[in-house]
């Protein structure tokens, strides 16, 4: 009856599987990032080539005056002898060589990610008529909006939180391999999923509150899915093709969704009591009566 997948995240992988699959799909992306992403990147290695000495001064200056911070006053990481220096200093290279390549690529990459969206709706035969209006699916919705942990969230995922957490929180941890990565998409999680399923919010007009309602039903899934999505996005250097692909994921998944809302919509499905176990679809923690109805 339903065609959703059973772990939100796999729709990541989908997306990743079309983008390599799907030739067409593929070259109406490449055509319009081709030209900015190759200036990107012979900028990008010039850049890298010129600077990689100073900059691996300047880390290791940071490292033998910042043990406490950084908790690395040695070549030592989880027991592990490796160059720290050396992989701090290609670690943030890598991380410039992107955004100078995201700075080329410019707009471009919006349209690009519209391309791979819209191209992905005419595969599976479907016209604009398509996305509904909202159906609400549970019998008591959710409050939303007004929980400690709800204006938490929101405070994360803006821009100035992003900021203070990637600037001051996450510098130390970048020089432990792939905590960084791990703990920064976590924080960004719920913005990255929001994110992504724009056009869907968008198509089907719905409000901020209905936007938050459809996202608080489906909140482990949705973080389950914002945090694969920003992982493979925060991949250094790879994570320009990773930003396309999730959309292209996030379409799928919208896609099994509205049909759910159909389902709704024609009466076939009568609205449901709020989950108080752990589903089968193998969602995350359960939604609590404190966490849901406060």
């Amino acid at each position: 009856m339903q065609e959703l997948l059973l772990f939100s995240p796999a729709y990541t992988i989908v997306g990743v599987y079309r983008l390599l699959t799907d030739t067409i799909l593929r070259q109406k992306v490449w055509d319009k990032l081709r030209h900015g992403f190759t200036r990107g990147v012979i900028v990008g290695a010039v850049w890298a080539v010129g600077t990689f000495g100073i900059q691996r001064a300047i880390v290791r200056i940071f490292l033998i005056n910042s043990p406490r911070i950084t908790g690395l006053s040695h070549e030592d990481v989880f027991g592990y002898k490796i160059n720290v220096s050396t992989y701090a200093t290609c670690l943030f290279l890598s991380s410039q060589i992107q955004f100078i390549i995201q700075f080329f690529v410019g707009k471009n990459l919006r349209i690009a990610r519209d391309r791979a969206w819209e191209h992905t709706l005419v595969s599976r035969g479907k016209a604009p008529e398509f996305w509904g209006p909202y159906v609400e699916e549970w019998q008591v919705p959710p409050k939303v909006g007004v929980s400690p942990q709800a204006k938490w969230e929101k405070w994360i995922t803006s821009t100035v939180g992003r900021l203070i957490i990637r600037k001051a929180v996450l510098i130390p941890l970048n020089f432990y391999p792939g905590v960084g990565l791990v703990v920064s998409s976590a924080v960004k999680a719920i913005g990255t999923a929001r994110f992504l399923h724009k056009p869907y919010f968008e198509s089907k007009k719905m409000t901020r509150h209905e936007i938050a309602l459809f996202m608080a039903e489906r909140k482990w899934d949705y973080y389950a899915f914002g945090f694969a999505a920003a992982l493979l996005e925060s991949i250094p250097l790879t994570g320009l093709f990773f930003t396309i692909s999730n959309r292209i994921g996030a379409c799928m998944w919208a896609f099994d969704l509205e049909k759910r809302q159909h389902l709704f919509r024609d009466g076939k499905l009568q609205p449901v009591e709020p989950p108080r176990t752990v589903p089968e679809s193998g969602s995350l923690p359960p939604r609590t009566k404190g966490r849901d109805e406060q």
